[in-house]
């Protein structure tokens, strides 16, 4: 570029053509600064939009700030109208403020503290039903006994019921691509994080007799991995429950065996000796074990009882 010059075309008429070694010279350095233009602003944005790529998970559920809102309207106006003195766009807020623009891998229960003020809500004692790999018969109990309340009867784990929201790192954008694994990604992730912190605060505030229904399908009824058995049994207070009664349900297919004689229920009962809490089970829980036959009749264990 140092030896490109300017100079004027000979006659007598001034001119201001380029002789043709500047015309090159020009186009090389548009050239250069096209290609600054692209590293400087195309570059990051590939960048940014490859990480939004990166993890294991499924993205945000679409909608996910309209279902929000609208559930959290239809539980507090239709559902349980006491809780009509909740204000949604303050839950929506303190929701979103859990997690947005922060690390979708470096979220703690402290993010959530806001929501939880927000949606406190007492269970009546007697009336806590957790549960663990059985969801679909322990809603389909709480809906016919509408006076038990699973987590997801409650106001805050009816917002996010299987829901999936992240954001993106440093921006107010939630990210619909993808989102963290727990297993592939991180635990500390804003969907385990959540269901841990209300999992924990549903249970700290169960009061008299706790239930619990446990899949009696699995190889272990009763997993200590699992949100119930990592998270709940630590939560509950021996000095407001003095029962843990466990539903050991099967999928149906028939079991004469006694089901809280398994290995893994005797650990479960150990557990909550130990904690100062009386443990009873109930091997094939009758009132549920009916639901179970409305659904599947011709099933040879729903025969036998009928």
């Amino acid at each position: 570029m140092a030896n490109c010059e300017f100079r004027p075309v000979s006659g007598d008429k001034p001119c201001c053509r380029l002789s043709r070694k500047a015309q090159l010279c020009l186009g090389v350095g548009l050239l250069v600064l096209t290609l600054v233009v692209v590293v400087a602003v195309v570059v990051p944005r590939w960048h940014q939009e490859s990480q939004r790529s990166q993890w294991g998970g499924r993205g945000t559920t679409h909608r996910f700030p309209e279902i929000v809102q609208e559930r959290c309207v239809n539980y507090t106006q239709t559902l349980h109208p006491e809780m009509r003195y909740v204000d949604c766009q303050n839950v929506w807020d303190a929701f979103k403020g859990a997690f947005i623009s922060k690390h979708p891998c470096n979220i703690t229960e402290e993010d959530y503290q806001p929501l939880l003020k927000l949606g406190k809500q007492t269970v009546p004692c007697n009336k806590t039903l957790l549960w663990s790999r059985i969801k679909d018969l322990a809603h389909q109990y709480t809906r016919v006994h509408r006076d038990m309340f699973t987590l997801e009867d409650t106001l805050l784990g009816y917002l996010a019921d299987d829901l999936t929201w992240c954001g993106e790192f440093q921006t107010s954008e939630l990210n619909y691509r993808s989102c963290p694994d727990w297993r592939k990604d991180c635990s500390n992730n804003s969907v385990s994080v959540f269901w841990k912190t209300v999992s924990r605060r549903f249970a700290e505030t169960a009061c008299g007799v706790v239930h619990v229904m446990l899949n009696g399908s699995r190889s272990k009824i009763f997993d200590k991995n699992s949100t119930f058995g990592s998270v709940e049994v630590y939560s509950l207070q021996p000095e407001k429950v003095h029962t843990l009664e466990a539903w050991v349900m099967h999928d149906g297919r028939g079991d004469s065996r006694d089901l809280c004689q398994d290995p893994s229920i005797k650990e479960l009962e150990l557990i909550i000796s130990k904690r100062n809490i009386t443990f009873f089970c109930k091997n094939i829980y009758r009132p549920a074990k009916f639901l179970q036959c409305v659904k599947n009749p011709e099933d040879s264990s729903c025969i036998s009882e009928i």
